[in-house]
This record gives C-alpha cells, structure tokens and sequence, in this order.
C-alpha cells in the first residue's frame, strides 16, 4: 500500500516538495495503477500492464478469477486502427502456489492480426493459450477469437452479445475472455499529478473526479478452478502479470532471439509510487523471485518522507522501519495470506475465504472489516487508492487518517457474471467529445 499522497508520483515529488509545502492544503490521492509507471515502458503501451485482480468469483465460488489489464488510455474513438493486443509480444499471468516467487502454473497468450480490406482496421484477433505446469507446456486454447473494439451502433451492433462471443472454455478446465473493456480502476489522476492536490476536503468523503472514467483497457481475464491453484495447506495463491518482447543479441558471431521480460505488475502502485525513478526500468525486468534487493524501498519508503515534508500537521509519518509494508506486500500478512519469508511482489489471495456478498462487501477491503478484499487478492471494486493512502500514512501502526482521493467507486457497474469487468464505451458515444451547436 503505498501511495497516499505520495503520489507524487515518483520524481517530481522531491523537487516540488518546497513549492507543495509553501502552498498549504491538505492531504491528497495517491497516483493511478500501473499506466505508464517506468520511462521505457511508457513508449511501449501495448505491453503495458496496467492493473490486476484476483478474487474468488463470487457468483461460481469453486472458481477464482484473475483479471490482467494492458493498454493504459484507450480513447473509444481513436479510430480508425484503434487498440488491439500486440502480434509481436507474449502476455503471461502466473501463480505461485508454494510462496518461492516462482511460477508453479503459467498461462501465455499470443494473439494474431486479421486483415482488413476496410478503412477500419480490424479489431478482432486470434489467439493462442498455452499452459506450462509441472515442467510440461501444453496448448489449451487455439484459433480463440477476442470481439472488436466497441466502435459504435454501425460497425458493432449489439456489442454485448459480440462481447459474450469472446468468452471461451479452456481445454484445462479454465475458462478465458480477452478483448477490450472498460477500464475498472478508478482515481482522481488529475489532481494526484497536480502536485497531489485534492478537490475538497481530505479526499475521504467524495468530491474527486475519476480521470479514467470512459476509456477503455485491453482484458485477459481467466475463470479457474481453485483445486488448480489450491496449495491444500494454507490455500495461498501468489499472482502476478507480465509481458515479454523478443530481443535479438549475438554471441560468439551468431544471432540469438529470446524473449525479455518488459512489464510486470503485482500488487497496484508498486513500481509507481514504491520503487524509485531510477529503478522503474530495472524492476520491471525482474521476476518477483528477485524482490529482496529492493527491501529497503518498501522499509524505507522515500514518499512517506515527502508526506512529512508536504503535510506536517498530519504527521508523523514514519519514513523508515517500515516492516508493516513489508509484510502486507512482500510476504502477506499472517493468518491472512502470508506465503512465508520469501520477499516477493504478488497479489496473494486466499482461496478459502469465501467471497463477500455483494451488500457486505466494503471498498476499503481488510482496513475496512472485510477479509475477501484487497490485500487478500483485489477485487474490481476495492479502492486501492484510498485503502494505500491510509496504509502508507500508517493505519496498521496506529497512526489512522481518513485519506483518499475522493473516488469512491467506477464510473460504471460492472458485471455480475465473468468477465465481471464492464463493457468499453463506443467509439460513437465517446464520453470525452463535445457536441458541437446546432446552426439549423
């Protein structure tokens, strides 16, 4: 959890924290997920992981759920080639279940262009599944389709059922989705780059303005059976997302390609606001396996200082001996979702503890009396902003702020059956256009 107001993001903070200071106010947001969080892959958007979930599916509860988002921004109407997963990179979602950092079970997409004879370029791709488990990688899905981007009434009627299209069983008993949605996170971005400003208040009792309301992302969300990921003693799961490219290098006078990690993300917020500027690029090429050499970033964590020296009436904040942070992002917590002592960056998820019904749920997840939230896995729901604020401030050691950044909940509801994440807006109906007036 990191991320209260020290969404400064990274860089910038240092340098504007006398300007912050001079100027007063109070407590701001945090920053988005992972988009556009490291300089490089900030110019690589189609490998660009941008958020991930992992929850007990609650209305199929032997099932549990991992959804991974790529493609930070989409506009609906950014026509006429529009978004689609990159030809040229492998996307992987893993899982852990023995708490060493490293993958027991790994699924990697490959997905296809189809041509196009129109001025629209086709949105719609085939792809390819394969799983590696127990050493053996074996195909479980080929030829799947994704649907189009949601264009509008003319290109893409009854997008809802072409969406529904795209839901596919898996020759491994998992069931898969991939194709454009709209983006579930949600956070008053704005203002966080603003040099953390917050519209009204402390940020806890609304008044922000969800900057990712009406784009769209790039889903994979896979519907799997807990006996698949279940350890059968304390029912951890460890998740994690990625993307790799392949890199040609030459030794010893011939040329090698191998594929190269570019992207991963776990927990929300860690490169972002945890891991400095100057090791975002690195830390995006680890595995989670790798994690102990950046200890002292999640112990130490230079933000919490930046808080101190922007809001002073709000401090103490602890800047170092963070062990807490350690523990909820690096280990688990213990009788929750503790893994053991292997520091590692994934999104741990207990899978024996049942999901909440949907009026018992609270945004706030375990901070908030509610065990089946985040960071017991994250559901679409779980405000991470305001939950990472509060933990960064200090909430699990005595020191409780209502912090937020004044967005509550996304701008649309989403589903109540898999995929779960909301339809994309259409291109036609783009939310961020303005009519023009009419003159006759």
């Amino acid at each position: 959890m990191k991320k209260v107001i020290f969404a400064l993001l990274a860089a910038a903070a240092l340098a504007a924290v006398g300007l912050a200071a001079a100027r007063g106010g109070g407590p701001g947001s945090a920053t988005a997920s992972s988009h556009r969080e490291a300089p490089l892959i900030a110019q690589d958007p189609t490998a660009d992981n941008t958020d991930l979930y992992a929850f007990v599916s609650p209305d199929k509860t032997s099932t549990a759920t991992i959804i991974a988002n790529w493609i930070p921004g989409e506009d609906p109407a950014a026509g006429p080639n529009y978004y689609t997963f990159s030809p040229t990179a492998r996307y992987d979602i893993y899982a852990d279940t023995n708490g060493d950092g490293k993958p027991d079970v790994t699924w990697q997409f490959r997905f296809a262009n189809l041509p196009s004879q129109f001025f629209l370029g086709n949105t719609q791709q085939r792809y390819t599944v394969t799983k590696i488990a127990g050493g053996t990688s074996t195909i479980v899905g080929s030829g799947l389709m994704t649907p189009p981007d949601n264009i509008g009434p003319r290109s893409t009627p009854n997008y809802d059922a072409l969406a529904a299209k795209g839901i596919h069983p898996l020759s491994d008993g998992s069931t898969v989705f991939a194709g454009q949605r709209d983006d579930p996170f949600f956070a008053d971005v704005g203002a966080i780059f603003d040099l953390v400003a917050i519209r009204y208040g402390t940020g806890a009792t609304g008044g922000g303005k969800d900057f990712l309301a009406g784009y769209g992302v790039h889903s994979i969300a896979l519907q799997v059976p807990k006996s698949m990921l279940d350890n059968g003693k304390d029912h951890v799961v460890g998740v994690w997302a990625a993307t790799d490219r392949q890199k040609v290098a030459v030794a010893h006078g011939k040329a090698q390609t191998k594929w190269v990690q570019v992207s991963r993300l776990g927990n929300p917020l860690i490169n972002e606001v945890i891991i400095p500027t100057n090791k975002k690029d690195y830390w995006n090429a680890q595995s989670p396996a790798q994690d102990a050499q950046f200890k002292q970033d999640y112990t130490n964590p230079i933000l919490a200082a930046v808080l101190e020296k922007l809001y002073p009436k709000f401090g103490p904040f602890k800047a170092s001996g963070r062990s807490d942070l350690t523990e909820v992002l690096l280990t688990g917590i213990p009788k929750l979702n503790y893994t053991g002592t292997k520091l590692a960056d994934e999104l741990r998820l207990n899978l024996s503890i049942a999901p909440a019904a949907a009026d018992k749920a609270n945004r706030l997840g375990v901070i908030g009396g509610d065990n089946a939230g985040y960071p017991n896995g994250r559901r679409l729901g779980d405000d991470v902003i305001d939950i990472d604020e509060r933990v960064v401030a200090g909430e699990l050691i005595g020191h409780k702020l209502p912090l937020g950044d004044g967005v509550d909940a996304n701008d649309v509801p989403f589903l109540t059956s898999f995929p779960y994440v909301a339809p994309p807006f259409s291109g036609f109906d783009d939310t961020h256009g303005q009519l023009a007036q009419k003159t006759g």
